[in-house]
């Protein structure tokens, strides 16, 4: 890899594929893993502030880029330590996904990135004073906005770029932030000539509260009902996604029967989030009966899940190390009515559009994106799969038993509208096909790890004798222990990999928690993929990639 490598790089290789590399080399390590070794997918750039760790570091910030092959079976994380005041190249020119990556760096930490094209504030506001993910900002500290940005610094240079230096007869407008056609608080700014869209801006941040600075003053347990936050179309992947990154920094491995409550699930909500997506997607064409057919499975889901965890929407399941409780009694036959329903309700809104000129006319050839250009923006899930790439994180670094289930990867072959939506309901037939095994291979036994480090107590020993009592105790006040060291893990969410960057200074709350959420690389795609559409299309263009604000903003 890198020891290949013909240009002198200085780095040292570290524990399982972490390079530290100089900072002055790390463009030049990213460009030949990127170009001889075939990293061609930027999975996530974060930054980590050093300046109150246990482990005393020789500068105060780290910078970290995770890299996956074109197989997507290999990771490799590259790291360079650096001071405030040094600047890190650009490498927007190698990953159209980097543009984002590394405004999020430079909005939370204040990192300078030489050449980006366009480096300002993208999760807060304009008016912002500081860098929240620093340590030495207070985390009570709120700043509020009074202005509104036109985003003309962004605007005028892609015109003129287009050879509109005159914009005067363009008409410009905003699709959102309030709109129900945004999906969300997302804020899109085009300039029109007549109904096309000639040139495009977006802007998010509306909704984010946090989630990261938050992690930071709370035990791992505590982290979870703010993952349901996240993509609250599927709050349980998120819980599960969370607990297992954490479970393998403990290195511990669930019982097989709590593995595959944590896949039946999941899969379940999997169906809920692309039932959303699609229903959506379907009344922004018109097609509002669609959208009954689909919504309406989703409240009986709701109501089964809503029997399980005392909760509809936000579940806060899962714990680390396993979950809150078993399946109830009546489980079974409860999922089954709820399979039915989804199945016929596939049926009934696949019946009306399957066939249907109108809706192939609306959805065919809009919004296209190769595979190449998904790869390169950072697409995963069913956005990937729908421009033809074949990664599910589920079939390439299985987990949960996955690699035992017989499911296929549902796959696109154009990259559009039409494309993005059949995938979605292909996957809920594979979805349903993975719970139907599950059910059949439900062992009994335990759902918890059972350590006392890590599981909480069961009620009656907590309330049955002294050490129950003080094991509850000791675990909700101080939290999981979590050995020192930085780890990522991801798993397939219902949008794409979602996946967690913790670093753990050895105490039972994390010492940073970054979040990569699939939904914040879709969206960045957004603006050059609606130029020179309708805006009608553009609608349906933002509806197909299922943004949720609550992950794209955190």
């Amino acid at each position: 890899m890198l020891s290949k490598c013909d240009d002198k790089i200085d780095f040292d290789r570290k524990e399982n594929n972490r390079y530290i590399v100089k900072l002055k080399d790390i463009k030049k390590a990213i460009k030949f893993l990127k170009e001889k070794e075939n990293y061609t997918f930027l999975l996530d750039i974060t930054a980590v502030d050093y300046s109150t760790y246990k482990e005393k570091h020789s500068k105060r910030f780290a910078i970290i880029y995770l890299l996956k092959n074109r197989d997507f079976d290999d990771l490799v994380i590259l790291k360079a330590y650096l001071n405030e005041h040094e600047i890190i190249e650009s490498i927007t020119d190698l990953y159209k996904s980097a543009n984002w990556a590394e405004r999020e760096v430079w909005d939370q930490y204040g990192l300078k990135f030489k050449n980006h094209p366009n480096l300002k504030r993208i999760l807060n506001h304009k008016e912002f004073i500081g860098h929240p993910l620093r340590k030495d900002y207070p985390t009570t500290k709120g700043q509020l906005c009074t202005k509104t940005d036109d985003l003309m610094d962004e605007m005028i240079p892609k015109l003129k770029a287009k050879g509109y230096e005159n914009h005067e007869e363009l008409m410009f407008l905003n699709l959102g932030p309030a709109h129900p056609a945004s999906h969300g608080t997302i804020r899109t700014f085009v300039a029109l000539e007549g109904e096309t869209i000639i040139s495009a801006v977006s802007e998010i941040g509306y909704l984010h509260r946090g989630f990261e600075k938050s992690c930071e003053n709370h035990t791992y347990n505590q982290i979870i009902p703010y993952t349901d936050r996240l993509n609250y179309c599927s709050a349980i992947l998120n819980n599960i996604a969370f607990a297992h990154a954490v479970e393998g920094m403990l290195d511990v491995e669930l019982p097989e029967r709590g593995q595959f409550i944590r896949v039946i699930i999941g899969e379940l909500s999997r169906i809920i989030d692309h039932l959303v997506c699609l229903a959506a997607n379907l009344v922004d064409m018109g097609a509002l009966t669609n959208y009954w057919y689909l919504y309406n499975p989703r409240e009986t889901a709701y109501t089964l899940l809503s029997r399980l965890t005392g909760a509809r929407l936000t579940n806060s399941y899962m714990r680390i190390g396993g979950m809150t409780h078993d399946l109830y009694d009546g489980f079974e036959e409860d999922l089954k009515e709820c399979i039915k329903d989804v199945e016929k309700g596939m049926d009934d809104s696949l019946s009306l559009i399957e066939h249907n000129r109108i809706f192939q006319d609306r959805a065919q050839n809009i919004g296209i994106v190769t595979a190449n250009d998904a790869i390169n923006r950072g697409f995963s899930g069913p956005n990937l799969r729908a421009s033809g790439v074949n990664y599910d994180v589920r079939k390439q670094n299985p987990y949960y038993f996955y690699d035992t289930f017989d499911f296929d990867v549902a796959l696109g072959s154009v990259g559009d509208v039409y494309d993005r939506m059949m995938v979605r309901f292909e996957e809920i037939r594979q979805s349903i096909k993975i719970i139907n095994q599950a059910m059949k291979r439900l062992p009994k036994g335990e759902i918890n790890v059972q350590n006392h480090a890590i599981s909480l107590p069961k009620k009656q020993n907590v309330y049955g004798n002294i050490e129950g009592l003080m094991n509850q105790f000791k675990l909700v006040m101080d939290g999981v222990k979590v050995p020192i060291g930085e780890y990522y893990r991801s798993i397939e969410a219902a949008n794409g990999e979602l996946g967690f960057y913790i670093v753990s200074d050895g105490s039972g709350t994390p010492y940073k928690v970054k979040v990569r959420p699939p939904c914040f690389y879709a969206m960045s795609a957004l603006p050059d993929m609606i130029e020179g559409e309708m805006i009608a299309d553009a609608i349906l263009d933002l509806g197909s990639l299922n943004i949720i604000a609550g992950e794209l903003d955190r």
